[in-house]
């Protein structure tokens, strides 16, 4: 969409335009690239809500049917809740966005993006996150931005910017990268095992990728960006600060060192209590318990980063570098097909694996273009008694989707394609307990249920969070710094950055950097992802000692999958009118037949029983199958001729016996030995280059004879060793009165 202001970014072939539409909204800007196209505005709220002590940002994005030309199946002809795609484009929105807003800025801010046109070529995720950037810089809303994102695939060794859909496909890295003109800010994504060293320039050549982008986003704001409004900033009062810190100062380093999650979490209740006492003396109706949580987030903050930082050391005693105790167990629940418990330290989840055709793949919309199914699925839930806390308890949240959708990603490089392991893949991971980086915890677990159910993974893959505490010089750089192995949630919570990387001993598969300072330089980007892989070889040999390789076969609860090549022009006759014979095969045999989409003739068929699967393959031949030379059929007499007679020995296929093969003795008359509708045995001896079938009913019946004498033969067999067993007995002391 073409307004007033158009800035276009060549390199990419990226478009910001603004002037024209939603002038009301604090920002708002379209952003194309080919002809997929983004509406994003950026509005924030006159006040701050009584009470309130959090900033309140949030990010929509929705991509609407209209876009693609389609108009939503279904009874309500309307989009509804977001999908899962909508959902991971606005955190991937959301997180690089909101530490760039000022310490203190509380008033609410909402971001709302929608799809405008999809062509099928190039995602819109990117430009949801580009298009944010350029509302938010054009907008009287204070921000630290600009910041500019871009997708990097990697394509026959080389890198991509931004690769279309279709060039997705052939790439073996799918990094987002957002940063700001000088530093990294966030990163998601996977990757099929690349090698750390690559991972790194793969870093380097996003950060210069995005350059262009935030001068664009520059320009725009020079040419149409609003006065930057001055909004009032909730900050700390020092009375409040030096009454909490002279009643509780000196205990809290105490309190913050307890090993243990609920012993330290009591401790600083106890304290807080004491505090909000002295403060509601001290105020009376005047208190306000905004001021306690900031003074007392303020003082655990000083606390937990002084003793590392000072120190280096952490809650618990641990040092930088050091890991909780890691525990692993397979094969924890009956009956389902593969099951893992994984622990790490006081995080711990519970892991399920449930395998099952490949028609249950989840359906996707695929409104901007890409997959329109998945079979690997991992699903994260997270309830409120892993915290030992109440809450809602049902359908997921933004967060359990997100952490989902990471340790999908990071395990399905590993997994085998559909035509290796033709089923559907569903992990659902149940976590029991967290204090620290429970989606890593997914990703281990999830690796040790997959080999439990015998899915044949390539490489086990584990994965950890790695923090950083750092002390910040007069420029707001990081100076003096610490990184951390295996954060805990106050770690996260108080600390610089959360990087999340899995892997297996060979590379990276999947990584996410979330940060709350401005940036984050690439000397200590570097050093996180050498302490993250250390880790990470530590995990896997623990893992390694629950089970070091996938099992050879699928548990016995688990459907067996065949799979058939049939005549692509049989296809039809297997389905049948209306489908009528497939499901005549699922309803005698308990079987599930699948069909290949693709008309390529690939049949799957799940059974749970060896029974089941053996019939199920018999009605499927009888119907698709090709008669084989030297292979014995018993067919029926479709018609009787001077020469012999033809038989059908498969549905529709036909082949003649000639009169010289329908006994070993001279037949006269045909009519002698069969009659039509008789049913005869017949060996095929051959079909000709026209597709001529020839039979022989005197070849059939001397292979079965020899065989019925070779069984009689290897009866008699078995039953000789009993027969001779007094002479065996005898043998020796003949054998003594000779010597």
């Amino acid at each position: 969409m073409i307004q007033k202001h158009n800035i276009t970014v060549d390199d990419l072939d990226i478009t910001f335009s603004t002037g024209d539409v939603a002038n009301l909204a604090s920002g708002a800007v379209t952003v194309s690239t080919g002809e997929t196209s983004l509406f994003v505005s950026a509005t924030v709220a006159k006040t701050v809500r009584e009470g309130q002590d959090w900033f309140p940002l949030t990010v929509d994005y929705r991509e609407k049917y209209t876009a693609a030309g389609r108009i939503p199946g279904g009874y309500f002809k309307r989009e509804g809740r977001p999908s899962e795609k909508e959902i991971l484009t606005s955190r991937l929105c959301d997180r690089p966005c909101r530490p760039l807003f000022p310490k203190g800025f509380l008033n609410e801010v909402q971001i709302i993006g929608f799809l405008l046109s999809a062509d099928q070529v190039n995602d819109a995720d990117i430009l949801m996150v580009n298009g944010a950037s350029a509302a938010l810089a054009i907008s009287d809303i204070p921000w630290n931005g600009p910041i500019g994102a871009v997708r990097v695939g990697q394509i026959d060794g080389h890198f991509v910017a931004n690769p279309t859909i279709e060039e997705q496909y052939a790439s073996d890295l799918d990094l987002i990268y957002v940063g700001t003109k000088e530093e990294m800010l966030m990163i998601e994504g996977s990757a099929d095992q690349i090698p750390e060293d690559r991972f790194l320039e793969a870093l380097q050549f996003a950060h210069e990728a995005i350059q262009p982008i935030i001068a664009g986003i520059e320009q725009l704001r020079a040419e149409a960006g609003k006065e930057k409004k001055t909004f009032p900033l909730c900050v700390l009062e020092d009375e409040v600060r030096q009454i909490v810190n002279s009643l509780v100062g000196d205990r809290i380093g105490e309190a913050c060192a307890a090993g243990d999650k609920q012993e330290r979490n009591a401790k600083i209740d106890e304290l807080k209590v004491l505090a909000e006492g002295a403060l509601q003396e001290k105020y009376g109706d005047d208190y306000n318990p905004a001021q306690l949580n900031m003074a007392m987030e303020e003082l655990l903050e000083h606390t937990y980063r002084k003793s590392i930082l000072d120190n280096g050391v952490r809650a618990g005693g641990r040092k930088p570098n050091e890991l909780r105790e890691l525990k692993s167990k397979v094969g924890v629940v009956p009956r389902v097909h593969g099951s893992a418990l994984f622990s790490r330290g006081e995080t711990q989840g519970l892991v399920l694996t449930t395998l099952g055709p490949a028609n249950q793949a989840q359906s996707l919309d695929a409104i901007t273009g890409g997959p329109t199914t998945k079979s690997f699925m991992l699903h994260y839930n997270f309830p409120p008694f892993s915290v030992g806390e109440t809450g809602r308890f049902g359908s997921p949240g933004r967060r359990e989707i997100g952490h989902g959708a990471l340790a999908e990603r990071s395990l399905l490089p590993v997994v085998p394609s559909e035509d290796v392991f033709p089923y559907s893949i569903r992990i659902s991971s149940e976590i029991m307990a967290s204090n620290g980086s429970t989606s890593m915890a997914s990703i281990c677990g999830g690796c040790l249920s997959l080999m439990d159910a015998g899915v044949p993974i390539t490489d086990p893959v584990a994965g950890i969070s790695v923090g950083l505490v750092s002390e910040f010089d007069e420029n707001g750089k990081p100076g003096k710094h610490h990184i951390l192995t295996d954060i805990l949630g106050e770690e996260d919570h108080f600390g610089d950055m959360d990087f999340k990387i899995a892997g297996t001993k060979n590379g990276i598969t999947g990584f996410q950097l979330d940060l709350k300072i401005n940036g984050l330089p690439f000397d200590i980007v570097k050093a996180s992802v050498a302490q993250s892989r250390e880790a990470r070889l530590q995990i896997l040999e623990n893992m390694a000692t629950a089970i070091a390789a996938p099992r050879e076969e699928v548990a016995a609860t688990a459907p067996r999958i065949t799979t058939v090549q049939i005549n692509p022009e049989k296809i039809g006759a297997l389905i049948g009118p209306g489908g009528k014979n497939i499901r005549r095969i699922v309803e005698i045999t308990g079987a599930q037949v699948d069909i290949n989409e693709d008309n390529s003739g690939r049949v799957n068929v799940y059974a749970t029983s060896e029974e089941s699967m053996k019939r199920a393959l018999h009605e499927i031949d009888l119907v698709c199958g090709e008669i084989e030379e030297g292979k014995i059929y018993r067919g029926i007499v479709k018609a009787t001729k001077e020469f012999g007679c033809f038989v059908e020995v498969l549905p529709g296929q036909e082949g003649l016996v000639h009169i010289s093969e329908l006994a070993d003795f001279r037949v006269r008359k045909t009519e002698d030995v069969c009659k039509p509708g008789d049913e005869m045995v017949v060996k095929c001896l051959g079909v000709d280059e026209r597709g001529r079938v020839r039979l022989s009913r005197k070849a059939a019946l001397e292979e079965l004879e020899a065989r019925r004498a070779a069984k009689e033969k290897a009866e008699a067999g078995e039953e000789e060793p009993a027969a001779e067993a007094p002479e065996a007995a005898e043998e020796p002391s003949e054998e003594k009165t000779e010597a």
